[in-house]
């Protein structure tokens, strides 16, 4: 006969009510300069695929100055407030809303890999100067 001592599991509705409470947030801003791009079309709506760069500036150990960029991959569709994806060219400033999803994938040297992009729900281009201040 087996024991139960110890092992006790919440009930499934009590699982289910907690899950509701709990605030989940998966959400990320960016702000930075677009590098490539890809426009594909899927049925009739545009979808833009492109790598947008942020940087942070600060200085090192011996107080030499470094800038750390890192290269973001961001997916943007077309829908009724943002039917401008696009003119998102090479060199843009843009402001960046969306949510982080990963995914896995064979390569094609058969190594599973993983991928992580940003899937944007607000894009807007941004017109003033990006600045670095140490």
């Amino acid at each position: 006969m087996q024991s139960d001592v110890g092992t006790a599991r919440p009930e499934r509705s009590a699982i289910i009510y907690d899950l509701r409470i709990m605030e989940q947030l998966n959400r990320i801003e960016l702000r930075g300069m677009v590098g490539s791009t890809r426009l594909n079309t899927v049925g009739e709506r545009k979808v833009m695929h492109f790598t947008l760069a942020t940087s942070r500036a600060y200085r090192d150990k011996e107080g030499q100055a470094v800038i750390d960029t890192t290269w973001h991959n961001v997916t943007a569709w077309e829908n009724k407030e943002m039917d401008y994806v696009d003119q998102i060219k090479r060199g843009a400033k843009l402001y960046v809303v969306g949510r982080l999803k990963n995914s896995k994938f064979l390569g094609s040297d058969g190594i599973e890999r993983n991928a992580t992009e940003i899937i944007a729900s607000r894009v807007e281009f941004v017109n003033d100067e990006l600045s670095y201040e140490m």
